[in-house]
């Protein structure tokens, strides 16, 4: 039975990797071994992309069919119930777009986050009033219940990206800083706690100065990248910029190293961390002193 919609999670995407590992090893393709178990191929592309719960059964005689050894098989077995346990983020169904609930299973394991925003502070690093004011401009449909919980999901990401120990690291150009998003006191709050934010060892924030030359994220919109120590779950990379709400989601290997080599040089062009508090309380003192 599939499991009611809430995105995969990361010790589902390693068992599914497995079994595809198993199923190449055998020498076997998709159309192949579901003509073998008399299922349609379409039920192993959906196991093995993690669009279904790992039934028992089928996991159990997926392992007959490939010859798994009675070690791997106890392993994988052993951990069926886990895989199929919801994420953290189950709850929160509500307050993300599809292609982000999928996004998450590779968020809760990722041990560095890089991002991009051309014109607004990065999602990660914005206070709940800062995101509230943004979703009033960008989702007017939106009331005011949405908006309020679209940022205390935000604000739960935020605290179990720290818990994990994921490394944020951040760049966008200073002018992003004056963009106009709420009134006086959203905008003071933000710059406060981005002052704060600059000091933590897991933070890493750059920006761009005013008149620096073009770099390779010039014109590039807001981009993440997700970098993953766990053999079997790929790095991802998420470039927003389409229709509102909307994202382009990659996770093979050219077009993620290829933005991998855009941030790369985008970061050495930039001012160099150690300065960032200092030019984080110029923009402050600029507006607000």
């Amino acid at each position: 039975m599939a499991r009611e919609r809430s995105g995969r999670t990361a010790r589902h995407l390693v068992l599914v990797a497995r079994l595809r590992h198993l199923r190449e090893g055998a020498g076997l393709s998709v159309p192949q071994a579901a003509t073998q178990l008399g299922w349609h191929p379409s039920t192993l592309r959906r196991l093995e992309q993690a669009q279904t719960s790992l039934d028992v059964g089928q996991v159990s005689a997926l392992l007959d069919l490939y010859g798994a050894g009675a070690a791997e098989t106890d392993d994988i077995m052993g951990r069926l119930n886990a895989a199929n346990m919801p994420g953290w983020w189950h709850p929160w169904r509500d307050a993300m777009a599809p292609w982000l609930m999928d996004l998450m299973s590779v968020e809760s394991a990722a041990s560095v986050v890089r991002t991009w925003h051309p014109a607004l502070v990065p999602l990660l690093l914005r206070t709940p009033a800062y995101a509230m004011a943004v979703d009033e401009v960008m989702f007017p449909e939106r009331d005011a219940a949405e908006r309020q919980r679209r940022a205390d999901f935000l604000v739960e990401r935020q605290q179990r990206l720290h818990e994990q120990q994921t490394r944020l690291w951040a760049v966008l150009p200073v002018t992003a800083l004056r963009c106009r998003v709420g009134d006086d006191e959203v905008m003071r709050e933000q710059l406060r706690v981005l002052q704060q934010t600059s000091e933590r060892g897991d933070v890493t924030m750059q920006l761009h100065a005013e008149y620096a030359p073009p770099h390779p994220l010039t014109g590039v919109p807001a981009l993440s990248l997700y970098r993953v120590e766990i053999r079997e779950i790929a790095d991802h990379v998420v470039r927003e910029g389409g229709l509102p709400g909307t994202a382009e989601v990659w996770d093979s290997p050219h077009p993620v190293q290829t933005y991998q080599g855009m941030l790369d040089v985008s970061c050495v062009m930039a001012i160099r961390p150690a300065r960032t508090r200092e030019v984080l309380q110029d923009e402050y003192d600029r507006k607000w002193a």
